[in-house]
């Protein structure tokens, strides 16, 4: 039986999950600091947050917290039943067409800001719209990245991968195993929460998402074209 990923990674795909790493960290930039405080990429903070909201604690609004979830899960759904309705064995090919899928979503977000900006509409009116297409955008990446099985790079994800840094450390008497790639994880969604944070206080919530969706489309075609990506298949 063909494995969707061998036992060592492939560099260009390497490459590629440390890109979406990133994207990552400007979408959180995006939907922490410009859509009321919600998590559109991570889901932890939002069951958190969503209990603050029951409780009537001040400035957590719970239907947004529910379009998140909502959304996110849907996003997974779908990606789901692409992988296992689609018959391509190429992953390269699979890859494309989930980059094009959430690419499309994150500039529907962009491009409804836009839109609304234009039309003298207050954020508030479209923010639930926002919130359901990032993070569904966002729930679809999850759900491709896990049929991937690469370890410590989920591209969303950094819990346990800093638990996999200091409890296979050489100060906890381990091997410091996958090192290169858990740093590379961590650093990757810092730098890119760093650009998103920058671009939301430069240009906005839109363009934030638009730069993040092509960073994803374009990186996602970029990495594919290498010859050792061809040789990939889906499981």
């Amino acid at each position: 039986m063909s494995e969707s990923v061998p036992l060592k990674t492939p560099a260009p795909l390497f490459r590629l999950l440390l890109v979406l790493s990133a994207t990552t960290g400007m979408v959180d930039a995006a939907s922490i600091l410009g859509m009321d405080k919600v998590f559109t990429a991570n889901m932890t903070g939002n069951v958190v947050f969503l209990a603050f909201a029951t409780t009537g604690a001040p400035g957590f609004h719970p239907l947004h917290y529910i379009v998140a979830l909502g959304a996110f899960m849907a996003g997974a759904v779908i990606a789901g039943r692409l992988w296992r309705g689609d018959s391509a064995p190429r992953l390269n090919h699979w890859l494309v067409r989930a980059a094009v899928i959430e690419s499309c979503l994150l500039f529907l977000a962009g491009l409804l800001g836009i839109a609304g900006d234009r039309a003298g509409l207050a954020l508030a009116s479209m923010l639930p719209v926002a919130i359901a297409l990032t993070a569904g955008a966002m729930g679809f990446r999850n759900a491709v990245i896990r049929q991937l099985k690469v370890p410590d790079l989920t591209t969303t994800v950094l819990t346990l991968t800093i638990t996999g840094i200091a409890s296979d450390s050489r100060l906890a008497s381990g091997t410091a195993s996958n090192l290169a790639a858990r740093l590379g994880a961590v650093a990757a969604i810092f730098a890119g929460a760093a650009v998103g944070a920058l671009l939301f206080q430069w240009f906005g919530l839109a363009p934030t998402l638009l730069a993040t969706g092509a960073v994803v489309l374009v990186a996602t075609m970029v990495f594919v074209r290498h010859p050792q990506m061809a040789e990939l298949q889906r499981k």
